[in-house]
């Protein structure tokens, strides 16, 4: 007898890793740049140029790239200093191999610029990695049996989210904004900003299709010199396809999308005056894409005329249970020292940081913030402009009828909406809307057949069987555990009692005919 089997290949959760590293820098300023007086805002992005796995480390290559905005001694001018820290850190993963794939996300959990002196400035930052690592691998399920005339299969249907591709891609976007007629032709950008909004994914046939919204901000000093300085605000949505031959429409995306750098350039329009303002922004995307397959497996086999004994094994297959966006608003207020007063809010950028994830009941419980930085013009003569810092806390949970303990689950937040408001002259509410990119893969454990042993029966007990049997159907009972039961088969049952279906009541009698002896004398 052959056992036929079927591969069926899926993408399993390993472990998690979080580990922090912290940075630490002093930079002069260059020559050509004026002294600090006091510094108004710091941001920073992480460059990831290189996961490696070795052994049961992972190896993170990359470099904190850092910008300042401050304010000169000379009233009212600002400009910025910009520079970079490499990193190489090793982190150790147990059980690692070296065919897993390391999917890695970050947080910059605190950036912090101070100032030594007017030439010089210390940075310093901790950063947090997060590593999941995901193992490939595949599981041999027999799926039927041949090679004996007499035999009979049991099978049992099995739903697996199977990885049909993963990969890793870019998507570059390319966009010109020109000046409104009201503002002053570009001298000098002073400090600029680009933040991803609203990222969606979709696989489509032969692609995968991207879509969402980049918010650029760009301060700048005019062409005069009287002329105060200028900002500069766009929301420039982007649209298209990536190419990817092996995605179907049917497959389920679970797609890292993450702005991976961003250039800011100064162009001249038709009359050659610098107002058009160039931007050249590369998204990174860390594609998964399952494929769910609906699959007969075999639950149990047995011949008449054979003793057939399967080995048993434990297989575990993940099935799709849930996978969607889910939106969270949120709303908070700031009040300013009573120091400060603001005149006007200029820009305000954030991020989202999920602390803490817990599955309870019927859903995934999310708590986290939205920090958020607001920069503004201050009626203080000595400090006209600053930023404040602070965070709005939230606690969401998205719905997930059924989810367990054991369930796997990918949650990826983004912002779609973040605004900051003047609503006093120290205070600023902050509105914002966070969206959350939900999987849930539900592990299901199943015994599956992995091999099966075959001997000859036992004659003299055939022969002390009765050639007929009266039987009351009890309650549980199937065809196929009747017929297996008096070694006979589920044919010969219903052929028998006149049957055309394998459905069978309690208390239902049958006449029971012994095969076994026939096909071995056959």
């Amino acid at each position: 007898m052959e056992l036929i089997k079927k591969t069926i290949y899926m993408n399993r959760l390993k472990g998690k890793t979080v580990t922090q590293i912290t940075l630490d820098d002093d930079r002069n300023v260059p020559d050509t740049k004026a002294d600090i007086a006091y510094i108004i805002q710091e941001q920073g992005d992480v460059r990831l140029d290189d996961c490696r796995v070795m052994g049961e480390r992972t190896g993170l290559r990359g470099k904190l790239i850092f910008h300042i905005l401050y304010q000169t001694p000379v009233q009212g001018n600002v400009e910025s200093l910009s520079g970079d820290i490499i990193f190489d850190e090793l982190v150790n993963i147990d059980g690692l191999d070296e065919n897993d794939h390391v999917q890695v996300q970050w947080d910059i959990e605190d950036l912090s610029a101070d100032l030594v002196n007017s030439r010089k400035v210390s940075v310093k930052a901790v950063i947090t990695f997060t590593l999941f690592v995901q193992q490939i691998y595949d599981e041999q399920a027999a799926v039927d049996a041949a090679g004996e005339a007499s035999l009979d299969c049991l099978k049992k249907t099995v739903e697996a989210a199977q990885t049909a591709l993963q990969k890793k891609d870019t998507y570059r976007i390319r966009e010109e904004t020109e000046l409104p007629a009201s503002k002053p032709n570009i001298r000098e950008v002073l400090w600029s900003s680009v933040q991803l909004r609203g990222a969606e994914t979709r696989p489509l046939d032969g692609s995968i299709s991207l879509r969402g919204e980049l918010l650029l901000f760009c301060m700048y000093s005019g062409e005069e010199e009287h002329i105060p300085v200028q900002w500069m605000e766009r929301s420039v949505p982007f649209s298209g396809t990536l190419d990817l031959p092996d995605c179907t429409e049917e497959m389920i995306p679970a797609i890292d999308v993450r702005l991976q750098s961003q250039e800011l350039n100064v162009s001249p329009d038709y009359d050659g005056e610098s107002r058009v303002l160039s931007m050249d922004a590369v998204l990174e995307l860390d594609i998964i894409l399952y494929e769910e397959e609906v699959t007969e497996i075999l639950a149990d086999v047995y011949a008449p005329g054979k003793n057939l004994e399967p080995e048993w094994g434990k297989a575990y297959f993940e099935s799709l249970m849930i996978k969607n966006m889910s939106k969270c608003r949120l709303s908070d207020k700031f009040t300013l020292s009573d120091s400060e007063k603001l005149l006007q809010v200029c820009h305000c950028d954030g991020s989202v940081k999920i602390d803490q994830v817990k599955i309870q009941e019927d859903g995934l419980a999310v708590e986290g913030a939205v920090c958020v930085t607001v920069l503004y013009i201050s009626a203080d003569d000595q400090r006209p402009m600053q930023s404040v810092k602070g965070a709005v806390p939230f606690q969401y949970v998205v719905e997930v009828k059924g989810i367990t303990p054991d369930c796997i689950y990918r949650i990826k937040p983004g912002m779609e909406q973040l605004a900051a408001l003047m609503l006093g002259g120290d205070e600023i509410e902050i509105k914002a809307a966070v969206v959350f990119d939900v999987l849930v893969l539900k592990r299901v454990e199943e015994q599956i057949i992995r091999s099966v042993a075959e001997s000859p029966l036992d004659m003299e007990q055939i022969e002390k069987m009765p050639g007929i049997v009266g039987y009351i159907v009890q309650p549980g009972d199937t065809m196929w555990g009747i017929a297996k039961k008096f070694r006979t088969t589920q044919e010969s049952v219903k052929q028998v009692n006149g049957l055309d279906s394998d459905v069978l009541k309690p208390g239902q009698r049958l006449l029971i005919l012994k095969e076994a002896e026939e096909m071995l004398q056959g």
